[in-house]
């Protein structure tokens, strides 16, 4: 049976900040998507899609990190 392992983080969050389309909630959801698949890649060297997919999550969290950087340092610290 597959569970939804975003509910979690989700409710973590949510009492932590509101908007749910933050670019800090953003990237916490990026960094747990990224130790899933890392996860998933070390049981499955060949899986060339997921590699792929990785690849994109890892540059959209360093734009979004980037995009953090120059709009609010204190935020990004964290």
């Amino acid at each position: 049976m597959v569970t939804n392992s975003f509910i979690p983080i989700i409710s973590e969050e949510k009492k932590k900040e509101e908007n749910l389309g933050s670019i800090e909630f953003q990237v916490v959801n990026l960094n747990h998507m990224i130790q899933r698949l890392t996860s998933h890649l070390e049981l499955h060297r060949k899986d060339y899609l997921s590699q792929r997919g990785l690849r994109k999550i890892l540059e959209k969290r360093q734009r979004l990190l980037s995009y953090l950087s120059k709009k609010n340092r204190i935020h990004y610290k964290k």
